[in-house]
């Protein structure tokens, strides 16, 4: 290359960097949250549950359509069941490449607990007087646009507000004739919401196409402040289904109480065998491996939390004594029961000995756990209780040699992340959100909630870092999830300044 192309590049450079740097990102911002509001309530209008596949294929449609008359390459990577979608733009003489991560699909939905026709159809709402949430005319945007206005949807926050959050900011930079100095990749997950089950395999088998020198998740929620927030890491997930087992069948409780044994009370004694009045796991080593230096607390009392506040919205007098705060407590593994069943309650119950009891018991993860390591305590620990662990249903011989039985199935989905804090993506971005925000973001050290991250970081080998940009009180998972617009507004100007930040 001569000097006089190289200066000529240099000169492109100096100009891209001086302009990038003075664009009022709030002005820019303002000017295409209309768009942007549009383009979110045409994605959310397409049902999205990752249960149905059929579901899922418009919503690829929908992004293959609009990376690409964005002049976004893109194509579909094989798993072992629904496709990712990756979409690579190239920039010219940029060195480094981030690869973005978002999740399209949803969880799904139980239309009569929604207070609207169709979750799938989003709907504005503002809070009255009285403080309840009272539905507008979606048209009101078009004459006014309230940051404390709400849209509910379906997967409105999680996790297609980000996205289209990334979009609307792409066109407004492409509006100011701006490029970022760095080539983006962005991986588009549709089996999120399941655990992901294809992801890992599918990072090993495609890792050339998603090579990077870093990548960064736009999904979750902001701090319970609601300020600008990053999160450099996430828990793993893995999940255990037990199952106890009584007679063969359910017994009149008239006849057989007090002869059958129960297995719903046992199950409920196992259960309990496992934590401590306080709330920790007594199952010797779970949380072996974890100690927090000075250090490492400093950085958690850093995070602004109220504790007062935190137990208010979750209607709590008290709380587990894991950690010495909230902060501290996700730093370790959690051993959590998330449903029950045996028998029938309300209206359909019935004077019976049931003939099984079954716990759904989620484990998340930290990076210094291992979680065959902490499958094989727990089992260990159930046995130790008298229980022979069977893999399958009990036979009438295995019902006649143990006197209690249980079935075990085990998943493992993905584990835990962590990037440090002075990491090149954790100084780059403190960077942007200074630029967008004045000031440094809100620092989380790992989020409790777990991302399916780690087959990328794993396989690739480079940082990672979650922009999280929604609202804390979102609903997502649950009826009347929702965005509040002030948060869309400032996703989008959060995702303006990264891409106009250099790199």
């Amino acid at each position: 290359m001569n000097l006089r192309i190289t200066l000529f590049l240099v000169s492109i450079l100096i100009s891209f960097t001086i302009k990038a740097q003075d664009i009022d990102l709030k002005k820019i911002t303002d000017q295409h949250l209309l768009k942007g509001i549009k383009m979110l309530n045409e994605l959310v209008s397409i049902p999205n549950d990752s249960n149905d596949l059929d579901q899922l294929i418009p919503n690829l449609e929908w992004c293959e359509h609009q990376f690409s008359k964005r002049n976004w390459e893109t194509r579909q990577l094989a798993t072992q069941s629904f496709p990712l979608m990756l979409a690579d733009y190239q920039v010219e003489g940029a060195e480094k490449t981030v690869l973005f991560y978002f999740h399209v699909d949803g969880q799904p939905v139980d239309r009569k607990k929604w207070n609207q026709v169709d979750p799938y159809i989003p709907v504005l709402k503002k809070r009255d007087d009285s403080g309840k949430w009272k539905e507008i005319s979606m048209d009101s945007i078009e004459h006014e646009l309230d940051d404390e206005w709400r849209i509910f949807a379906r997967a409105v926050s999680d996790d297609k507000g980000p996205l289209a959050m990334f979009l609307t900011a792409w066109d407004a930079m492409l509006q100011e004739e701006l490029l970022p100095n760095y080539n983006l990749k962005v991986i588009l997950d549709f089996e999120e919401e399941i655990g992901s089950p294809s992801l890992p395999s599918a990072v090993l088998e495609h890792r050339d196409l998603l090579k990077a020198d870093m990548m960064l998740i736009m999904d979750g929620p902001r701090h319970l402040s609601n300020e600008p927030t990053l999160s450099f890491g996430a828990r793993g997930i893995s999940e255990i289904t037990l199952t106890v087992f009584g007679p063969r069948a359910a017994q009149h409780s008239g006849h057989y109480g007090n002869y059958a044994p129960n297995p719903a009370w046992r199950l409920s004694k196992l259960l309990a065998s496992m934590k401590d009045d306080d709330g920790r796991v007594v199952i010797p080593g779970f949380y072996e491996g974890i100690t927090l230096t000075e250090d490492e607390k400093r950085i958690l009392e850093a995070v602004p939390d109220d504790e007062a506040a935190i137990k208010k919205k979750l209607g709590i007098g008290y709380t587990d004594q894991v950690g010495g705060n909230y902060q501290e407590s996700i730093q370790y593994p959690s051993l959590n029961i998330r449903g029950m069943g045996s028998g029938w309650i309300g209206a359909e119950a019935r004077t019976i000995v049931p003939a099984d009891a079954t716990a759904e018991i989620d484990i998340r993860l930290v990076p210094e756990s291992d979680p065959e390591r902490l499958f094989q305590l727990v089992r260990k620990h159930i046995e130790s209780q008298g229980y022979h662990v069977l893999d399958r249903e009990p036979t009438d011989e295995d019902r006649m040699q143990y006197p209690m039985l249980i079935k075990w199935d085990g998943k493992i989905s993905y584990q835990a992340f962590r990037t440090p804090f002075d990491s090149e993506p954790g100084v780059w971005l403190d960077k942007a959100y200074q630029r967008a925000f004045g000031k440094s973001p809100i620092k989380i050290r790992i989020s409790g909630g777990s991302l399916p991250i780690s087959p990328f970081v794993d396989a690739l080998g480079f940082p990672a870092v979650t922009i999280p940009t929604v609202n804390s009180d979102n609903n997502q998972h649950g009826p009347d999830e929702n965005i509040r617009l002030g948060n869309y507004r400032e996703g989008i100007m959060t995702a303006l300044s990264i891409l106009t930040e250099k790199l």
